[in-house]
């Protein structure tokens, strides 16, 4: 059996997702975005009640992750419990993708509208997505987006009603997504890499979704 492509290590108030070698990132993580190399990927579980209108995140969270070790690693933050993280890994001819996912619906929202008063609970869709295949810029992009629509078609799936209509995601969701350095330059749904990609994360966020909505007792 092959090695996973992620091994989680859940170490509070930390969730690791670990990749087991340097990969390039594509993010829009509060801590080191945008494209990265980097081995991890990091949760950092927060209360709802830490992070107040006067708090510095950034800054908190930077003393936070160079206390752990942890800063030349992409950092998340949720409120949702990282005990309750979900891993998928999906093989679609020879590629190989991996999703894990923390599922947090409190703080659901529907594109295109904004609530005022978001609701109550744990909000915030972390995803971290490792494909084994060697991707390009362009091809990452893709790839991110994919991630995200795949993220949104479970929730629409889950069918968590707002006041503005079907939730498609949280205000708060993040989203990093790993591969090799290559030079591959499609990531799309009609290839091999796009296919796994989305497998894996529609079955990650599934599972916590169905698990976040069971203990609000809408399951």
């Amino acid at each position: 059996m092959p090695d996973p492509l992620i091994r989680p290590r859940l170490h509070r108030p930390w969730l690791t997702a670990d990749f087991g070698a340097p990969c390039r990132i594509l993010s829009f993580a509060p801590w080191r975005p945008g494209y990265q190399l980097a081995a991890r990927v990091q949760w950092r579980e927060v209360r709802n009640a830490d992070l107040t209108p006067d708090l510095d995140a950034h800054s908190w969270f930077a003393g936070e992750l160079a206390q752990a070790g942890m800063a030349a690693d992409v950092g998340m933050l949720t409120s949702r419990d990282i005990g309750r993280h979900h891993l998928a890994e999906v093989e679609v001819e020879g590629i190989r993708a991996a999703c894990l996912a923390t599922v947090g619906l409190g703080n659901a929202e529907r594109i295109g509208t904004r609530r005022h008063a978001p609701g109550p609970g744990y909000g915030t869709i972390n995803l971290a997505v490792r494909v084994a295949a060697g991707l390009g810029d362009t091809a990452l992009l893709e790839a991110l987006s994919l991630a995200a629509e795949a993220r949104t078609a479970e929730v629409m799936a889950a069918g968590l009603a707002l006041v503005t209509g079907i939730a498609t995601g949280t205000g708060t969701d993040c989203i990093a997504v790993a591969a090799d350095a290559g030079d591959g330059a499609y990531a799309g749904k009609h290839t091999a890499v796009g296919e796994a990609l989305g497998a894996a994360v529609l079955a990650a966020v599934t599972a916590g979704a169905e698990d976040r909505m069971r203990e609000q007792g809408l399951r």
